[in-house]
């Protein structure tokens, strides 16, 4: 996991007392087991777990500050990508670099507790809500980073049952809280710059945590190369999917059950991918200034990776097909021109907002470990 992390935790293990490790769990480093968790209750088997770093190891954000623009555009460079959120017409930004080095923030906006989770090993950045039913309970929850991968993707666990969640999917698998689910809130990556113009009065979380981090440096120096694969010891290789390069970013849907993944290099050369999957209608966009923060040690000086976004492409009963036009994005049912964020910025449509389906930009060998039978656009069927 995170570099500057494990002389942190090398320092910290000296001298402790050895507390033995539930004996299925892969833990090479023998880092000690300090779980209340109920393991008998399980929908996955333990094995699949990697102990990587400590329980805690990565301080999360709890209802952190945020600041607004004109201090927003001074800390933060215009191409560097963000979580956006918009709840009960407010909107909130969370920087890739800063949840990088915290991967979990716990926070409200428009009066919805909120979870914002990033896992930079498998680029995985999924938001969702914080309050659970489950058999007939209600709950609010607060989550930590619990040092376990599996797949190579984020662990997360809640405070109040110690139940291990899975980030990428939202849902719970070892704990008293086994065989939840998180409800997904649909979220955007975009840049900066992209999120102010769409929200002017929007907040942007601010990088004065208390903790002293230099936000604008990245611990996985070249970590998302197309040539690179994932780290050896989080995932079994041989069994990475061999229909896209690892590290290639993929933008997901659902429908009723199904998936289907669009690659970036496929969406890139298009601009714009109109398609139906499952009975359903989607839309995504593309731009190509966000950068990546998995790329080179200054982040400013990181190179464009871009961003998909998708949407629903019926609005108000009507099915839009839509096309590249300039740096925007264009209906040709109505001539309306629509941004990034699947808003109309000009045309009869104006004003008018997409709905945004749940999806994030994943690698592909993250997505696919979880979703194998993900249909993939440009490819064949499995």
């Amino acid at each position: 996991m995170i570099r500057y992390f494990f002389i942190f935790i090398i320092t910290a293990l000296t001298g402790a007392p050895f507390h033995a490790s539930k004996a299925q769990l892969r833990n090479p480093r023998n880092i000690p087991y300090l779980w209340k968790t109920d393991t008998a209750n399980k929908t996955v088997q333990l094995s699949e777990f990697t102990v990587a770093v400590p329980k805690g190891a990565f301080p999360v954000l709890n209802m952190p500050r945020f600041i607004g623009s004109d201090k927003g555009r001074q800390v933060y460079f215009r191409h560097e990508p963000v979580i956006s959120l918009a709840v009960g017409g407010r909107a909130k930004a969370y920087p890739l670099n800063v949840l990088t080095a915290h991967e979990i923030a716990n926070d409200t906006l428009g009066g919805i507790p909120i979870l914002v989770t990033y896992c930079p090993l498998c680029n995985a950045s999924v938001a969702y809500d914080r309050r659970l039913r489950f058999k007939g309970k209600e709950q609010l929850l607060s989550f930590g980073v619990s040092g376990m991968l599996r797949h190579s993707d984020m662990v997360m666990y809640d405070l109040q049952t110690e139940t291990w969640w899975q980030q990428l999917m939202g849902e719970a698998l070892v704990g008293s809280l086994a065989g939840a689910e998180l409800k997904v809130l649909p979220s955007l990556v975009i840049s900066v710059e992209e999120f102010f113009q769409r929200y002017p009065n929007g907040q942007i979380l601010s990088p004065e945590t208390g903790l002293g981090r230099d936000y604008g440096q990245n611990p996985y120096v070249g970590y998302d190369d197309l040539k690179n694969s994932p780290y050896d010891a989080f995932i079994d290789k041989s069994k990475v999917d061999k229909r896209l390069p690892p590290m290639e970013r993929v933008v997901d849907v659902e429908s009723q059950g199904k998936h289907k993944i669009y690659p970036f290099s496929a969406i890139a050369k298009e601009g714009v991918v109109n398609d139906a999957f499952n009975g359903k209608n989607v839309v995504v966009f593309y731009e190509s200034t966000t950068v990546s923060v998995l790329d080179e040690r200054d982040i400013s000086k990181s190179r464009r990776v871009g961003t998909a976004t998708l949407f629903n492409a019926v609005l108000g009963g009507q099915k839009l097909t839509f096309q590249r036009k300039g740096n925007l994005f264009a209906d040709k049912e109505t001539g309306s021109a629509w941004d990034i964020t699947g808003r109309s910025t000009a045309g009869p449509l104006k004003g008018k907002q997409l709905r945004i389906e749940p999806h994030s930009n994943h690698f592909a060998f993250a997505w696919l470990a979880f979703f194998p039978e993900s249909e993939i656009y440009g490819k064949n069927a499995r």
